[in-house]
């Protein structure tokens, strides 16, 4: 897929969306874990339910996406939140080193810009990140495996950060309950 071809997949997308965006379940079950004050970034934020979250809670905040419909419609809904969203390709232009406080990923997966998004952190800085599992228990998701992660698999995508909070139930127990489909991490830059 073409670079235009994948910038108006997710445009059509976000143009359709009929739900406010919504933080993600990582990082709202873990917000005690987010600092007073400092900067984030909600890369490849979507409708950027994440970088809102951030924003209101007084973090400066950056919002990154690829669709210009995202930006958009995230950039009318910011108000006087301190929260400065911008269209911006994180593959081509990965965030720049030592930046953030806080950094969070949601349904995206792009493992060569993994070593790039734990070197954006400062140091002590968190990132939450949370995607789609291969061990799934309906069709929820991308149907390309490329975009799901293996058993444990972010886990060993951040080796260089220290493991806070992780989650990835796979199909263990009842499928019908808890939190499946997607694996969650909570991770720190060291000091």
């Amino acid at each position: 897929m073409t670079d235009i071809e994948l910038r108006d997949k997710w445009d059509r997308r976000y143009d359709q969306a009929l739900q406010a965006p919504c933080a993600l379940e990582v990082l709202i079950e873990n917000q005690h874990l987010l600092p007073a004050a400092g900067t984030g970034l909600d890369l490849a934020c979507g409708l950027g339910g994440s970088g809102l979250f951030l924003a209101e809670r007084g973090l400066q905040t950056w919002a990154w996406d690829l669709s210009a419909v995202a930006i958009e419609a995230l950039n009318r809904r910011t108000g006087s939140l301190p929260l400065h969203a911008e269209v911006r390709d994180v593959v081509r232009d990965p965030p720049e080193s030592d930046r953030f406080d806080v950094i969070c990923v949601g349904h995206f997966l792009d493992r060569e810009l993994c070593s790039r998004i734990a070197a954006a952190l400062k140091p002590g800085g968190l990132l939450f990140y949370q995607t789609f599992s291969l061990e799934r228990v309906d069709d929820s998701g991308p149907g390309n495996p490329r975009y799901r992660l293996a058993p444990n698999e972010l886990l060993e995508l951040f080796p260089q950060l220290l493991v806070r909070f992780y989650r990835d139930e796979g199909r263990v127990g009842d499928p019908s309950r808890g939190f499946r489909n997607r694996a969650q991490l909570v991770a720190a830059r060291p000091l």
